[in-house]
């Protein structure tokens, strides 16, 4: 195994600032990171599939490019290295934010204040709060915490263990990407296209981890792997219907139906149709359920750098140990260096 464990020092500390400090109020690289893309937009768009491959190839290339040449930079100082995966990694999790805007809406619910829930809820998702109530807007907050855990958490850990800063920085440039053009509004229908369709596929591990995860961590692993199994598939969305349909049968709960977004309504399949209706108190328990499984997921994901680079640096020293190794040999001749 090698000597150097990095990204599982990096990523751990980062998980626990994100724990402790959470998302800033301003200054938040993935807020500046959005300003970019929208600048990236004004320029490029065309309602052509086109431009909107050059603008994801840009944004999320851009990003990826910046996590690479970081990472160069802090190959020479272990500290370097594990404070950037840190940060990186901080940067692009948002799990205590997540909880803290779910509990905001549930317990605007719970006083009987739902015009407050209504104000709230945007900053979750983009369902249309003027046409849901008080058991709508649970419902959507449960669908969103479970969504949100793959996206937010599960899905950058996953890229991070496979590409490091680059891969976090990556996954959550197109995740942001998607957010902000990969909804099927008339403007970003062909625009958006590559954004959402590569989306999908850089979210497809996170989720399914993201639902076995919930299977394990849930109380309830049958009333899940059910759920899962029977009503995942038919989920527009090949992601959120997988964890949104875990998340349901671990607790016990009926998502999905009818909904408004960006003034369009939609009529999406039941999640476990043998669940009960949500209830306010089960914000929290989605809540507490998104929290367990992303630190199972970062156990998952650390070990899975871990073996990567056991067979990756197998017998090979850390860069700096061969460092030191040179240090300390005596420099030869061109004389004894050159005998045959």
């Amino acid at each position: 195994m090698r000597a150097d464990r990095d990204f599982a020092y990096g990523a751990t500390a980062g998980l626990l600032g994100d724990l402790l400090l959470g998302d800033p109020r301003r200054g938040h690289p993935v807020a500046a990171f959005g300003r970019a893309a929208g600048a990236v937009e004004r320029v490029l768009w065309r309602d052509h599939r086109g431009w909107g491959a050059l603008h994801t190839l840009v944004c999320a290339g851009g990003a990826v490019g910046a996590g690479v040449l970081a990472s160069l930079a802090g190959r020479r100082s272990r500290a370097a290295s594990v404070g950037l995966t840190a940060a990186a990694t901080w940067a692009v999790v948002g799990g205590t934010s997540l909880g803290r805007e779910a509990r905001a809406v549930g317990g605007a619910l719970a006083a009987g204040d739902v015009d407050v829930a209504r104000e709230r809820l945007p900053h979750l998702c983009g369902r249309d709060p003027e046409a849901l109530d008080a058991d709508g807007i649970a419902r959507a907050v449960v669908e969103s915490v479970a969504e949100n855990t793959s996206d937010a958490v599960v899905g950058a850990l996953v890229w991070g263990a496979v590409g490091g800063v680059p891969g976090l920085l990556g996954f959550r440039a197109v995740n942001t990407l998607d957010a902000m053009v990969g909804h099927r509004s008339a403007k970003y229908r062909r625009y958006g296209w590559a954004s959402a369709r590569l989306d999908d596929v850089l979210g497809w591990p996170g989720a399914r981890l993201t639902a076995a995860l919930a299977v394990v961590a849930g109380g309830a692993p049958r009333g899940a792997v059910r759920a899962w199994r029977h009503d995942a598939a038919q989920h527009p969305s090949p992601n959120a219907g997988v964890v949104e349909a875990s998340f349901a049968g671990a607790l016990g709960v009926r998502l999905g139906g009818t909904l408004s977004y960006a003034g369009r309504v939609e009529h999406r399949p039941v999640l476990n149709g043998g669940g009960r209706p949500v209830a306010v108190g089960d914000i929290e328990r989605a809540v507490k359920l998104s929290r367990r499984v992303g630190w199972l997921a970062l156990g998952v994901a650390v070990a899975v750098d871990l073996a990567r680079g056991g067979r990756v640096t197998k017998g090979r020293p850390a860069p700096w140990a061969q460092r030191q190794r040179h240090e300390q040999t005596p420099r030869r001749g061109k004389r004894l260096g050159g005998c045959s």
